[in-house]
């Protein structure tokens, strides 16, 4: 009688740019312009990676200064940064985790568009998805063509090329025509 040894099975190498194969590479904008901006990030942060449905480790961005757009003359400067987890559910159930979010930091419910708010955060993109809905739409709709949101995701992910767009973004950014300053922010996150 023959013994043969089995050679073990092997896995199927992950598919590029996919860190994990859990769920979506969900991509999540933050800003804050109240109170202590950098504590108001962290504690979004803190909040998203401990959702139901967020798989860990995440691409986090360095934090950036940028100027308000689309505000009234006074509001202060915004700090931005984008996160970039594992996500496995609905984008709609996202979005309300993320509502739950900014309430529970102390943002209104009910807020006038564009007004300061201790935390903001949107849902950018979840790999290749396209939906559009009367609450949601993925990719965002101005994520292309805003610089404090591609430029904390150039930081983070500058090969990646968003639903609906033909360039990297690093690409789109480079080419931009947006007059607001962003810079990197000196403070520790």
């Amino acid at each position: 009688m023959f013994w043969f040894k089995r050679k073990p099975a092997q896995a199927d190498p992950p598919p590029p740019h996919r860190e994990f194969a859990l769920g979506r590479r969900t991509g999540i904008a933050l800003g804050s312009n109240i109170g202590n901006r950098i504590v108001n990030l962290d504690a979004g942060r803190g909040a998203i990676l401990r959702l139901p449905g967020v798989f860990v480790p995440a691409l986090v961005s360095r934090v950036f200064l940028t100027e308000p757009v689309g505000t009234a003359p006074d509001t202060h400067p915004f700090l931005n940064a984008v996160i970039e987890v594992d996500f496995k559910g609905k984008p709609e159930a996202l979005l309300a985790a993320l509502r739950n979010i900014e309430t529970s930091l102390g943002r209104p419910e009910h807020r006038p568009k564009n007004a300061s708010r201790i935390l903001d955060l949107d849902i950018l993109y979840m790999d290749g998805l396209v939906l559009t809905h009367e609450n949601l739409t993925i990719p965002h709709p101005r994520l292309h063509l805003r610089r404090f949101v591609l430029t904390p995701l150039n930081d983070i992910r500058p090969d990646l090329v968003l639903p609906g767009q033909e360039r990297p973004v690093a690409e789109l950014l480079e080419s931009l025509d947006d007059p607001a300053a962003v810079k990197l922010f000196a403070g520790k996150w």
